[in-house]
């Protein structure tokens, strides 16, 4: 059966300054913390990555051209504020009125967010968000933003608060480097909920003309033997620590009774304490009603099983196949059925998951007013022939994605959009430039784009509605 989606759907391309731009020291940027993480701890930086700094006229040009009428586009919160706070550079303000009057002449909306994994150096080393003082430098960073910006109609607080804390102090593929940390994870994604939290109701109170929101990477989360209460109690923490305790934060003002169980069960195994203080909980309070939408950035679910032995997480960042491993005490560990197809780099394919967590969104969290799907993609190790990309893989992996989003429309979901990660090919953090997720090839040594079969194929959709 064809599905369809709205007439006003949009269809949209996502990128993220750091991966994207390049540029990663001109016109008076400061440094972040990945410049020296990723010359200490791996084999590629992210110089010159797609180079969107200079190139970004190019890619809005091919946005336009294949009915791409939306753009995820962040700003480098160090090009505004060199050491996070203070002085401006005024260069960086002016690059991002040039970029977003350029994604205007193209007719292409842009939503901007305002942190994607990119504290500035200085605030990162002194804590990043576990230091409560980044609260107040963030909220006066996007306070500068909104006033300075006009042109934007739609803002971002942050890009996955969730795997901001996981990649930094569990799995430890971020910098800092810290493994197995679940009170900093916990800590971190309670204090950035907090500077969401006062950004929004700053935005509100001002009474902008925009819309304001989050956007949050939710992997669902399912009990691998359903009929095993210890499976599911497996799967239950796991989705508190990647998407319940955010949600919460985001939509509840608080964190729910069984919320804060599993925090205290998963805290006594493996220790830690946190700070939550009263003013926090006001904060959230006064905002859980005023976001205008929900970001979901969505790639795989997990299949849990219950563990109890030590904890052990590999992460893998190379393609290889069956490399990666994730066991957490007391939680659980990760253990897919065999017949759930997977990716390179054992990113688990499942549609599914997608409309069940839209559709749990809908039931648990009802003022959320609206979604975006916001990212969602293939990373695939493309091979460039005839000048183009035969990707017929990934527009398989969007299709069926795109259907599923076309039911929960259709069960009662108000979802507005879809953002293709990524428009062209970027910097892909602890992948490198090997895993590629692009509409448009990118020669990253020559700089050229070339439209990949997806590209094709995305435009049809995009001036159709119509999946096929």
């Amino acid at each position: 059966m064809t599905k369809i989606l709205p007439k006003d759907f949009i269809f949209g391309g996502a990128t993220a300054a750091y991966q994207a731009e390049g540029a990663t020291k001109a016109d008076g940027k400061g440094p972040v913390a990945w410049d020296k993480y990723l010359e200490e701890s791996y084999w590629y930086t992210a110089e010159p990555a797609s180079d969107f700094y200079n190139r970004y006229p190019v890619d809005l040009k091919l946005a336009e051209e294949y009915g791409v009428n939306g753009i995820r586009i962040s700003i480098a919160w160090s090009r505004i504020f060199p050491t996070g706070k203070d002085e401006v550079n005024l260069k960086g303000v002016e690059y991002y009125h040039k970029l977003f009057a350029e994604c205007q002449k193209r007719g292409v909306e842009a939503f901007v967010t305002l942190h994607h994994f990119d504290t500035p150096e200085t605030l990162h080393s002194n804590g990043d968000f576990l230091n409560r003082e980044n609260i107040e430098h963030f909220v006066a960073y996007a306070a500068y933003c909104f006033e300075e910006f006009p042109e934007v109609n739609y803002w971002t607080t942050f890009n996955e608060i969730g795997p901001i804390g996981d990649g930094q102090y569990l799995v430890g593929k971020f910098p800092p480097g810290i493994q197995y940390d679940l009170a900093k994870v916990f800590q971190s994604h309670h204090n950035m909920m907090v500077s969401h939290a006062r950004a929004v109701k700053l935005y509100k109170d001002k009474g902008y003309k925009g819309e304001i929101g989050i956007v949050h990477a939710l992997p669902t989360k399912y009990p691998h033997d359903p009929e095993n209460p210890n499976d599911i109690r497996a799967a239950e923490l796991e989705d508190i620590i990647h998407n319940k305790f955010i949600l919460d934060a985001t939509y509840l003002g608080h964190y729910s009774e069984q919320t804060i169980e599993g925090v205290n069960h998963i805290l006594e195994i493996n220790g830690g304490e946190l700070d939550f203080r009263e003013e926090d909980f006001d904060v959230l309070e006064a905002a859980k009603d005023l976001n205008d939408f929900l970001g979901i950035n969505y790639y795989m679910s997990d299949w849990m099983q219950a563990f109890d032995g030590e904890t052990e997480i590999i992460h893998n960042g190379t393609g290889e196949k069956g490399s990666s491993k994730y066991q957490i005490k007391g939680v659980g560990r990760r253990q897919a059925p065999t017949n759930i197809p997977k990716t390179d780099w054992d990113w688990i394919i499942y549609p599914q998951g997608l409309y069940d967590q839209i559709m749990r969104i809908k039931k648990d969290y009802p003022n959320y007013n609206k979604i975006y799907i916001t990212e969602n993609g293939l990373g695939y190790k493309d091979e460039f022939v005839d000048d183009t990309v035969y990707d017929d893989a990934r527009i398989d992996y969007v299709k069926k994605h795109l259907e599923i989003i076309s039911d929960a429309i259709t069960d009662g979901a108000n979802v507005k959009g879809y953002f293709i990660w990524s428009l062209m090919d970027v910097f892909s953090w602890s992948n490198g430039y090997e895993k590629r997720y692009g509409l448009f090839y990118v020669d990253f040594e020559t700089q050229e784009r070339y439209p990949k079969k997806s590209a094709h194929w995305y435009k049809e959709v995009a001036e159709t509605q119509v999946i096929q």
